[in-house]
C-alpha cells in the first residue's frame, strides 16, 4: 500500500503503542499468551488500514487476531481504528511477510488472511505475489495442518494464477466463487473490497486447505531471493 509519509507517524504510533509488537520475534510459540482464553489464532495478512482487522476482531471477540502490514503509514490507521473500538482481542506488527517463519511456530496458526494483496501483473514478479507456491511454502508451515487460508482478490488474472499454484501444491480449495456479493454482501468487507464493489467490480474468493508439503530446493530458493 502506498501513502504518503505522515510528519507526525511517530506520536501517532507512541499513543497506540498497547496494540503494536515492537519485538514480534519474542512472542514466537507463545502468541497466546496475549488472550490465554483465545479459542483461535488467526492471523491477517496485509491489513491497510484496518476496516477489516477491526470488524473481524470485534465480531469474533473469543479469537485472537493478529494483522500484519509493513506500511506503517496504513498500520498506525489501523490500530487507531482497533483502539477507538476499545478492542482487546487485536494486535499489530509492521513486518514483511516473507518473516513469517521467524515469528510464528509451526502450526501455530488456525487461520491466515490474505485479502486483496498486490497482484505484482508482470510475470518476471510472478514470486513476489502473495499466493506463489513460496509463499504457500511459508504459510503451511506455521498454519497448523487443517487450517485455512482466505482469500481475496478483484484481479481475475491473480485469482487464475493462485488456483494454479494451490492446485500444484496439492491443497484443497474450498467455497470458491467468483462473484462473491453476486446476490447480497457476504461475510466482512475490507475498504478497498467496497470501493470496488461499489463500481461492480467482481470479488473472487476462496478458502485453501493448509498441509505440510515439501518445495523443491531450487524453488525455495528462488522464492525466497524475489522476496528480499
Amino acid at each position: 500500500m502506498r501513502m504518503r509519509k505522515m510528519k507526525n507517524l511517530d506520536s501517532r504510533m507512541e499513543k497506540c503503542a498497547a496494540l503494536r509488537i515492537a519485538d514480534p520475534a519474542a512472542h514466537k510459540g507463545n502468541w497466546r499468551a496475549l488472550k490465554e482464553d483465545a479459542a483461535a489464532l488467526w492471523v491477517e495478512v496485509g491489513c491497510g488500514k484496518g476496516k477489516f482487522t477491526a470488524e473481524t476482531a470485534q465480531e469474533n471477540p473469543d479469537v485472537l487476531l493478529i494483522a500484519v502490514e509493513r506500511c506503517r503509514e496504513a498500520m498506525v490507521v489501523a490500530m487507531e481504528k482497533a483502539q477507538s473500538m476499545g478492542l482487546k482481542n487485536v494486535f499489530f506488527i509492521d513486518m514483511d511477510v516473507a518473516a513469517m517463519e521467524e515469528i510464528f511456530s509451526g502450526g501455530e496458526i488456525d487461520r491466515l488472511f490474505i485479502n486483496f494483496p498486490d497482484p505484482w501483473p508482470r510475470k518476471k514478479n510472478a514470486k513476489r505475489r502473495l499466493t506463489h507456491r513460496g509463499f504457500l511454502d511459508k504459510y503451511c508451515r506455521v498454519v497448523r495442518a487443517g487450517g485455512e487460508i482466505h482469500f481475496k482478490t478483484d484481479n481475475a488474472p491473480l485469482f487464475a494464477f493462485s488456483l494454479e499454484e494451490f492446485a500444484a501444491c496439492g491443497l484443497e480449495v474450498k467455497h470458491l466463487t467468483r462473484n462473491l456479493h453476486e446476490h447480497g454482501i457476504v461475510g466482512i468487507m475490507t475498504g478497498y473490497e467496497e470501493k470496488f464493489h461499489a463500481l461492480g467490480t467482481p470479488i473472487n474468493r476462496c478458502e485453501v486447505v493448509c498441509k505440510p508439503f515439501v518445495l523443491p530446493p531450487e524453488e525455495k530458493k528462488s522464492s525466497e531471493e524475489a522476496a528480499q
